[in-house]
């Protein structure tokens, strides 16, 4: 995934209301940008630190600038646009990147599904084997060496967790894709100490058949990419 224009950069200053952050431009004003992150950003934000952001034409949106990059103390990068995993994730399997996940004919996004109505994020068919439904979730928590999901509960990842046991049950393949976005996570882990439910529903359904993987991303303010496969420690 290129970036065309390659992101800018300032200085974070803090993050609020969820969607707003206040950032230091490399001219020295201060300016409110767009964070696309409905998460707890849990060890995400470092008030000081370089932070990178994509600049939109739309003139009907209030803030022109998205957040998208944050770099860590240690120098690492975190992808703060969850929304883009799932481009991520497309991109790396029609690149051959993801090898669990090659010979399918067709790949759709968005595609409605299950007994508590969700959508898949990624569906793979071919006629040769059964449906593929592939879940993304991007992983950006990293305490203490070790990279975990969830970085906060998450009942609407528990609700796809089941729904992916539900394709399993029907005779389909289903698939949890952790697409990791921080350069310094290097296995991915199920946050116990942060979602009990969402652990002990993920140690079910991989023992029903649930798939589940992770896949480094390279980032830069010029592009970023899947380039390797991650553990996962079940």
């Amino acid at each position: 995934m290129k970036f065309t224009p390659e992101f800018s950069s300032g200085l974070l200053i803090q993050r609020y209301k969820r969607f707003l952050t206040d950032i230091t431009l490399e001219d020295g004003n201060e300016v409110t940008i767009h964070c696309p992150n409905t998460g707890s950003m849990r060890n995400c934000l470092f008030p000081g630190n370089k932070v990178w952001f994509s600049v939109s034409d739309n003139p009907k949106r209030k803030y022109s600038r998205t957040w998208e990059q944050a770099q860590t103390p240690d120098g690492d990068i975190i992808g703060i646009n969850t929304g883009r995993a799932n481009t991520l994730a497309e991109e790396a399997i029609n690149n051959g990147i993801i090898v669990e996940l090659q010979g399918y004919k067709s790949l759709r996004r968005e595609v409605k599904y299950g007994s508590e109505n969700s959508r898949i994020d990624i569906l793979l068919t071919s006629d040769a084997q059964a449906n593929c439904y592939v879940e993304v979730k991007s992983c950006t928590l990293l305490e203490n060496g070790q990279g975990y999901f969830p970085d906060a509960v998450t009942t609407r990842g528990q609700k796809h967790l089941r729904e992916l046991m539900e394709m399993v049950e029907q005779g389909h393949r289903a698939v949890l894709l952790f697409v990791v976005q921080h350069t310094g996570i290097h296995s991915v882990k199920a946050a116990e100490h942060i979602d009990p439910a969402y652990a002990k529903l993920l140690s079910e359904a991989h023992a029903t058949g649930v798939e589940v993987l992770a896949y480094s991303a390279d980032m830069s303010p010029i592009a970023a990419s899947l380039v390797k496969s991650c553990p996962v420690k079940l």
